[in-house]
């Protein structure tokens, strides 16, 4: 075991204590209202971590083979996918190992009908509520218009019904319950007609359950109406809500450059290790520092890519920073080590956690092998 001064940078570090913090209160909203709540891997796949996470928990969910596999080989409980298409090479495998499919289109139902019903799974179809409810990114709205994610009202076949069993909507991005209940009333008027006659609904993921100020009366209420209404089975697909606030990427300053600025070069990147970064795009919290102008010593944040806008922002602090200092940013474990990449040959950071008694453990380290195994 070692400290957390004795990780190499860049590192991501899992907070295990609030990890466990963020599933005990997923765990007592399952309890609580029946629901099924599901790792949504796309945020979220550091599977060292995935036999905690089963403790609490009901399943995973993918969004396409190689995720589901790995939640079938190391969650093992309840196994669900979604894609906007599948491959027929890939599709019998996924029904060997998912127990619930859900389509983005009749098409695609009709077209593996033959397989998944001689496979037996529960498979269901994503709606489009058409119910906007993410201001300006539309990157994230699965109901801007012209989106290519889910069925609309206009386009829903209730003649190709047979022998589905679940409806699914997921249309929110770190989102609170009342964006959920604004988008359940969109959908219950627009497809509530057929929920009678199904086993499940998922209602998506984007759902901030374990967010301070998220209003998880009104999710539970919401979940237990649902239940007593229409006899449906309920699913949530949360990613960031498991792991949220729940880890850091540390790193250290390399060197610091003038030009009008003050910027650290650091060993963390904004493109290659935080994608969300310039995504987004957003400023990443760090760990004692300020907005600019709030604190007496002000920075920009860079890296050490040739790549000039790999910026992840300004900060301010109550000191003077020196070349050595490591630099903590905070809410690292979502879509952080899913989303990395090794643009301009960078290394991958290593991947450890913080136990409650602050000894910390690493659990992976990458090299070059890792850089020049994905090329050719």
């Amino acid at each position: 075991m070692m400290r957390r001064q004795d990780l190499p940078t860049p590192c991501y570090i899992l907070d295990e204590q609030k990890l466990r913090s963020n599933l005990e209160l997923l765990h007592q909203t399952e309890t609580e209202t029946g629901a099924h709540i599901l790792l949504a891997q796309k945020a979220f796949s550091c599977f060292a971590v995935y036999p905690l996470i089963a403790e609490y928990i009901s399943g995973t969910t993918a969004s396409g083979l190689y995720e589901a596999r790995l939640g079938k080989e190391e969650f093992r409980r309840e196994n669900h996918v979604f894609s906007p298409a599948y491959e027929p090479a890939e599709f019998e495998e996924l029904c060997s190992i998912c127990d619930h499919i859900s389509f983005n289109s009749f098409r695609q139902l009709e077209k593996y009908r033959p397989v998944w019903e001689k496979a037996g799974v529960s498979v269901g179809i994503r709606v489009n509520p058409e119910c906007s409810t993410q201001g300006d990114h539309v990157i994230y709205d699965p109901c801007a218009p012209g989106s290519r994610l889910g069925v609309t009202k206009a386009n829903f076949r209730p003649d190709l019904l047979n022998g589905v069993e679940g409806l699914h909507f997921h249309t929110l991005c770190e989102q609170n319950a009342d964006d959920l209940i604004t988008t359940f009333s969109a959908f219950e008027e627009k497809f509530g007609e057929y929920l009678p006659q199904m086993k499940w609904l998922n209602l998506g993921g984007g759902h901030h359950i374990t967010r301070a100020d998220y209003d998880l009366n009104a999710l539970k209420e919401l979940i237990l109406r649902i239940r007593k209404q229409y006899g449906t089975e309920v699913y949530l697909e949360p990613g960031e809500a498991i792991a949220l606030n729940a880890g850091w990427l540390d790193t250290t300053v390399m060197d610091i450059v003038e030009n009008g600025i003050s910027t650290l070069i650091l060993d963390a990147s904004a493109a290659c290790h935080m994608p969300d970064v310039l995504e987004m795009p957003y400023r990443p919290p760090l760990e004692g520092s300020g907005k600019p102008g709030e604190k007496p010593y002000e920075y920009r944040l860079s890296a050490r890519t040739c790549l000039a806008g790999d910026i992840i922002g300004d900060y301010s602090f109550d000191r003077e920073i020196q070349i050595g200092d490591r630099l903590h940013f905070e809410d690292m474990a979502i879509y952080s080590m899913v989303k990395n990449n090794t643009f301009n040959g960078m290394p991958l950071p290593a991947i450890a956690i913080q136990h409650p008694d602050g000894n910390c453990e690493i659990l992976k380290e990458f090299g070059y092998a890792d850089f020049k195994n994905r090329l050719s």
